[in-house]
């Protein structure tokens, strides 16, 4: 088992790179993330995450 936390870099090159795709690429994959952690989430904190929504909270 990992004791140490998983740590994400990208090079300036890399950001770059992402920069230069078109914005429509750029949120089609935010969309994909977005959708990817909502399905992840733990069913509790997608009712937190609803009622904010709602404003409820």
């Amino acid at each position: 088992m990992r004791n140490r936390p998983l740590l994400y870099y990208k090079t300036k090159e890399d950001i770059e790179a992402y920069r230069k795709k078109p914005v429509k690429l750029r949120l089609q994959w935010l969309q994909a993330q977005m959708e990817f952690f909502y399905k992840a989430m733990p069913k509790k904190a997608k009712r937190i995450r609803e009622r904010l929504e709602r404003g409820e909270i």
